[in-house]
C-alpha cells in the first residue's frame, strides 16, 4: 500500500518547516523533523490500521497518528493512505476540520 499527501497536508509540512527553521535558526534541525514525520506516513502504509480511529469525534473513516508534537490525520481509500493534514497536537482539530 502506497500513500498520498493532499494538498492541504503539503502545505502543513511547509508551515511546519518554515517555523522551525525559524524557531530553532536550524535548517537541520527543521529538515530532521519533517523527515521524522514523512517517516511515519511510510510506516502507516505498511500498517494503515495503527492510528486512532476517530469515527466518533472528528470524521467517519478518519484516523491519526501522533509524531511527537504533532498528529498525522489520514483516511485509507482503497489501496492507499491518503494524508489529509499534519498539525501540532494542541490545536482545536475539530475546528479546523469543520472550517
Amino acid at each position: 500500500m502506497g500513500f498520498r499527501l493532499l494538498p492541504e497536508a503539503e502545505a502543513d509540512l511547509d508551515d511546519i518547516w518554515l517555523y522551525i527553521a525559524k524557531r530553532s535558526n536550524s535548517i537541520e534541525v527543521a529538515n530532521r523533523l519533517i523527515d521524522t514525520i514523512t517517516d511515519r506516513f511510510w510506516l502507516l502504509s505498511q500498517q494503515p490500521q495503527i492510528g486512532r480511529r476517530r469515527d466518533l469525534d472528528l470524521r467517519i473513516g478518519l484516523r491519526s497518528f501522533p509524531v511527537g508534537e504533532y498528529i498525522i490525520l489520514y483516511r485509507v481509500d482503497g489501496g492507499e493512505v491518503l494524508i489529509y493534514q499534519v498539525m501540532r497536537g494542541s490545536r482545536d482539530i475539530e475546528g479546523i476540520l469543520n472550517d
